[in-house]
């Protein structure tokens, strides 16, 4: 039996030997995806280019409920209303907060680069392939602008990255304005036009480079360009600030033309809206979307409505909470106060037009709430946050430094959705407390607890902004009557006095930003663009005003960067450790 067995497993590896070759072992792929194929066709840089697209969207709005915040906290305008002191040694030290724009904009540069670089050897056509580098030489200009407002200087690469390099210099802040500026020049010459048939909800544009380029043209000090480049969006016939009410929400009350702008729905041009230049694509519970709406995590959808909104559910009056909370009104939705306005957001910048400008008007930016609570002997009555009723806790309570309590505050409702949230955060009837299960116009409204986010689009640039670029540029012009003009189309469509030449200042469009604009500016780089982040804060903002220094109008060089840089050297901005 032995030798049976034997001679058959003789013959098994005999056979194997003599049918065997060595070539069998060799892999044939019949298909795979690699850096040598993956820039050959239109749809793959179609992919490509959507990936740049996501890249904004993720570091400027959803990468998480706070860091893309960071753009608008330890402003003139904002602070984070969860800290009880203030440490800007620490948020500016060469490993702290500052280092979270570096990577994601150098992400953003690297991969336009890819784009740019692996198209002379595609399959595209010549008009084709102008089209796609004018797609990825925006993106790169966006993500050096966003680099050097912030840094100053930067290392400045315009080819793709095939082999690790630790010998970085950092350009001057003018040559990188340079290789910007000539980017979006060759953008605006080969971007299609708003009005181009074939260009889609979120796409970039000729009119949204030449924005971007007036923009740009002021940091560089050409104020004429600038002119020049505004002038080419505000004049386009396709392009026209929104001066009466549109969109399908257009027949609530209260509402008006600047609450029109933030319903959902209304931000793109199918819309009827013809202001929006740049709209980045919130979309929820589609594929490749930015979020879902299920399983409880405000993770990927932009956090707005979550980190703006006061947290209503600690306010007592009494003992007896006045509010039920979270609930889609005036209320907040689910808002769990983190990004809040100080004083001069709230008061100052609107005395001389309080009570005619819209955008200060209460269902735009909520000062007066209502209780909903019907245990409360507040139910349906106002409560202030301006004169809050006397046994209050949580309204402008424990004012630390200089800040009111989380609890209750003002905020821009374009943080949330009035009345209409997404039908999958609003909790199924058993999970409505009692207290309001039989009072209909608050239990279709209570919302779960994946609640939080602002599930509309997004404005990155809107022709408001075109404006207020080409009056400050007309202001380094020394033309302030022109300057006033454009001021006063935006004041204008919202109800408020018009402003004298005599009147314009850097200072005043600064202010008239942020009436416009609010929580939907990135505030901090129209700040770090101009200079002016240390003087307005200290001026305005005293919670942090009293520990900025000077040389916080450049951020530090991430100590990482500069540690990873072996064989070159990435000199360090003054100020900081080197």
């Amino acid at each position: 039996m032995k030798k049976v067995k034997k001679y058959i497993l003789f013959i098994i590896l005999f056979t194997g030997v003599l049918s065997c070759k060595k070539s069998f072992l060799d892999e044939k792929a019949l298909d795979f995806l690699s850096t040598t194929n993956a820039f050959v066709t239109e749809a793959d840089f179609n992919a490509s280019t959507n990936n740049l697209y996501g890249l904004v969207r993720q570091h400027f709005y959803t990468v998480n409920d706070f860091s893309p915040f960071y753009y608008q906290y330890r402003t003139d305008a904002w602070f984070d209303i969860t800290v009880t002191t203030p440490n800007m040694s620490a948020d500016m030290a060469t490993r702290g907060l500052t280092n979270f724009a570096w990577s994601p904009n150098y992400k953003i540069a690297s991969e336009a680069n890819t784009i740019i670089s692996r198209l002379p050897g595609s399959s595209l056509t010549d008009a084709q392939k102008k089209l796609f580098e004018a797609r990825a030489r925006f993106f790169r200009a966006f993500a050096y602008r966003t680099l050097a407002y912030l840094y100053g200087g930067v290392p400045l690469t315009l080819v793709e990255a095939t082999t690790p390099k630790t010998d970085f210099t950092r350009a001057t802040r003018k040559e990188v304005y340079a290789q910007v500026i000539e980017d979006l020049k060759f953008s605006v010459a080969n971007l299609p036009s708003l009005a181009a048939p074939s260009i889609k909800d979120g796409e970039v544009s000729a009119q949204a480079a030449n924005h971007l380029l007036s923009e740009v043209y002021l940091a560089d000090g050409q104020f004429q360009n600038a002119v020049t480049a505004a002038s080419a969006v505000i004049s386009d016939p396709v392009m026209t600030l929104m001066a009466s009410r549109f969109g399908r929400r257009s027949t609530v009350t209260p509402g008006d033309v600047y609450w029109d702008l933030f319903q959902r729905g209304n931000q793109n041009r199918k819309s009827g809206n013809k202001e929006a230049i740049w709209v980045i694509q919130i979309e929820t519970d589609v594929i490749g979307g930015g979020g879902s709406t299920s399983g409880g995590s405000q993770n990927g959808v932009y956090g707005l409505e979550r980190v703006h909104s006061p947290l209503l559910r600690d306010v007592r009056i009494n003992g007896v909470a006045p509010f039920l909370w979270p609930i889609a009104n005036y209320t907040g939705g689910r808002g769990v106060g983190f990004l809040a306005p100080d004083a001069y957001y709230i008061n100052d910048i609107w005395q001389s037009d309080f009570n005619n400008d819209i955008r200060n008007a209460n269902h735009n930016l909520v000062r007066d709430f209502y209780g909903n609570n019907p245990a409360s002997p507040f139910f349906g009555k106002l409560i202030s946050t301006k004169a809050p009723p006397a046994g209050s806790t949580g309204i402008n309570g424990a004012l630390i430094a200089n800040k009111p309590d989380r609890s209750i505050y003002p905020y821009q409702s374009k943080a949330t959705q009035v009345y209409e949230p997404p039908a999958t955060l609003v909790t199924a009837s058993a999970g409505v407390p009692a207290a309001i299960r039989n009072i209909d116009s608050l239990a279709r409204y209570y919302l779960t607890a994946g609640a939080g986010g602002t599930y509309i689009d997004q404005y990155m640039f809107r022709l408001a902004e075109t404006y207020l670029l080409r009056a400050e540029a007309y202001v380094g012009l020394n033309n302030n009557a022109a300057a006033a003009t454009d001021i006063n189309a935006v004041r204008a469509r919202v109800n408020a006095a018009p402003v004298l030449p005599g009147q314009v200042t850097i200072d005043y469009i600064l202010d008239e930003r942020l009436r416009e604009f609010g929580v939907e500016e990135k505030r901090m780089l129209t700040l770090m663009r101009l200079g002016k982040w240390v003087d307005r804060v200290k001026r305005f903002n005293p919670f942090y005003g009293s520990q900025m220094l000077d040389y916080y109008n450049l951020w530090p060089i991430p100590a990482n960067e500069i540690e990873q840089n072996r064989t070159g050297k990435l000199e360090q901005n003054p100020g900081y450790p080197q």
